[in-house]
């Protein structure tokens, strides 16, 4: 069992986390949307719906980049890395993304946010492996003693995003799915989530 085979039932089961909603950012504040990036969006978004792969060079990848720069290089960005924390429970394999509060280059540091891309566009298929990955996040911190990071997550296929975070015992998914349409919200997310776990 990897990452990528668990539900939410399995979570459940294995992990005692439940899922429930709730508002993750009750005071979001939207922020502006780099040029470059309507810019390339524009561009981009026709060819998204060739693959799963070009949706994530099409889009998320690009919107992750501006994640990382509207939070002043804060986040580092890590495509298709290797999280094998714990195999015998299904800790393993690789994930689409990971944003770190940490220098990009390897290797991996402080896992902050694991980006799933939503296989067959369905946001409802990814959420198991989005929070099989954060609990997996969550052990690599506290076994490089780091324990006090809060995790989160996000579900997205390009068009719509999903966020998450990893509390006691729950995962809880935000009430409000955000749109391409909501791209300064999406942005404002990444940054409110940059801004919680920094340092004073």
């Amino acid at each position: 069992m990897t990452y990528a085979d668990f539900t939410l039932d399995d979570i459940a089961e294995k992990f005692g986390y439940r899922s429930r909603a709730g508002s993750l950012f009750p005071s979001l504040t939207p922020v502006d949307v780099p040029t470059w990036l309507t810019a390339l969006l524009a561009k981009n978004t026709p060819l998204a719906f060739i693959s799963e792969k070009s949706r994530s060079e099409s889009i998320i990848s690009p919107i992750l980049t501006a994640a990382r720069e509207v939070t002043a290089d804060r986040l580092a960005v890590f495509s298709g890395q290797r999280l094998d924390i714990d195999p015998a429970r299904g800790l393993t394999g690789e994930c689409d993304f990971i944003l770190s509060l940490a220098e990009p280059v390897t290797p991996l540091r402080s896992p902050l946010v694991t980006v799933v891309e939503a296989k067959k566009a369905d946001i409802e298929l990814g959420l198991g492996q989005c929070i099989a990955e954060m609990i997996g996040a969550k052990a690599f911190n506290d076994a490089a003693g780091e324990p006090g990071r809060t995790i989160y997550g996000c579900v997205t296929s390009g068009e719509v995003w999903q966020f998450l975070r990893l509390d006691i015992n729950a995962a809880i998914q935000d009430v409000h799915r955000y749109s391409l349409a909501e791209l300064d919200s999406i942005l404002g997310a990444f940054v409110a989530i940059a801004d919680a776990d920094s340092p004073e």
